[in-house]
């Protein structure tokens, strides 16, 4: 029965996801067929807003992150890793900024710099950060704040913050190898194969096991790769590295917009049925929202180049730093990168890795809330 329903769930979302779209390009109306109460037009126009604000900054952020895995070799990163812990750390930050990779991306782009010889802890880091630390986010966050632009850099402050108590913890505290499997070496040819076949076969099998979201993003990271090997085998056309581009490009873009579509709509129904005095109630409370946000977040598991948007449409009933702790733990750990971190470290890992990014951003958030707003 899972099986089945595994096998289903990414065309049948695949196709809802297409039938929305038609119906955004072709109408801003709601379809005619729908009796249209007060309510329901209520979602949609707060689901439209949402969405269509979001729909800019996922095509950028996916445009990017296709460039970036097509034409930056791994040998230009692995010269410029320092090897001092700090320096490694502020490293880890700068190549967010220079490649704003979504969280979808983040997974596959990083397995492929551990095997060329990343240290684990700075692989960590950026797997955490480099969603938030980025240009695009950055713009995303101030577009939608537009009447405060303090929360765009109060967002990349606390992100900061974050990478330096996570990476002082790891660099202290990492005794063991995290990773599931030794990543073989890619410096020979037939060890990279190897390693390649050896790394899909298992990830086939633990992702089949955990979600197709996570076996999606496998499956254009496995073609990806083997676009990357011939380019090393010195086969490369031109047309095959743009198709390339394009199936990766489009298979990132179907991920992330079931992503956005789901928690646009989710935001929506929140904000059109519940009570907004009751949402204000936990809103206001000190400790409860922020708590109530960072599990809103892991769960919505939206791409951080569109949160912002979902964020400040609970601007009214919620308190600046509860907002703050939803944009910096969603990117950083949600329902989908939790599920992509499985695929490559230990659940022990992941689960001390989580607590430990919960903690340090809700003691973040608390303290930059009451020193800043």
């Amino acid at each position: 029965m899972s099986s089945t329903l595994y096998r289903w769930s990414l065309p049948i979302s695949t196709l809802i996801c297409a039938f929305l779209l038609t119906l955004i390009v072709t109408t801003r109306q709601l379809p005619p067929f729908s009796m249209v109460t007060e309510s329901v037009h209520q979602v949609f126009m707060s689901f439209m807003d949402i969405f269509l604000d979001a729909l800019p900054f996922m095509f950028l952020g996916v445009l990017l992150s296709t460039v970036v895995e097509n034409f930056i070799p791994e040998a230009v990163i692995q010269r410029m890793t320092p090897k001092h812990p700090l320096g490694g750390i502020l490293f880890a930050c700068v190549l967010g900024i220079m490649f704003p990779l979504c969280e979808c991306g983040m997974i596959p782009f990083v397995r492929r710099l551990m095997r060329k010889g990343m240290p684990v802890y700075i692989a960590v880091i950026f797997i955490l950060v480099g969603p938030i630390l980025n240009p695009i986010v950055f713009a995303s966050t101030w577009m939608a704040f537009r009447g405060d632009p303090a929360m765009a850099y109060s967002r990349m402050g606390l992100t900061f913050g974050v990478a330096l108590v996570i990476g002082f913890l790891l660099t202290r505290f990492m005794r063991s190898n995290p990773l599931r499997h030794p990543l073989q070496d890619a410096v020979h040819g037939g060890g990279h194969h190897h390693g390649h076949h050896h790394d899909h076969s298992h990830d086939h099998n633990h992702d089949h096991d955990h979600s197709h979201a996570a076996h999606s993003h496998h499956h254009h990271d496995h073609s990806h790769d083997h676009g990357h090997d011939h380019h090393g085998h010195h086969h490369a056309h031109g047309n095959s590295r743009i198709l390339t581009m394009v199936s990766h490009g489009t298979s990132e873009l179907f991920e992330m917009s079931k992503y956005l579509m789901l928690g646009a709509l989710l935001t929506a129904l929140i904000q059109t049925f519940v009570a907004q005095d009751s949402l204000s109630a936990i809103g206001q409370g000190a400790f409860v929202s922020h708590v109530f946000m960072m599990g809103f977040a892991y769960l919505l598991s939206l791409c951080s180049t569109t949160d912002a948007f979902v964020a400040v449409s609970f601007a009214k009933s919620f308190s600046p730093g509860s907002l703050l702790a939803f944009l910096v733990f969603g990117p950083m750990i949600d329902v989908k990168s939790t599920l992509m971190l499985l695929s490559v470290f230990k659940a022990r890992f992941v689960l001390q890795l989580s607590i430990a990014v919960a903690i340090t951003v809700l003691v973040g958030s608390l303290m930059m809330m009451k020193f800043f707003w």
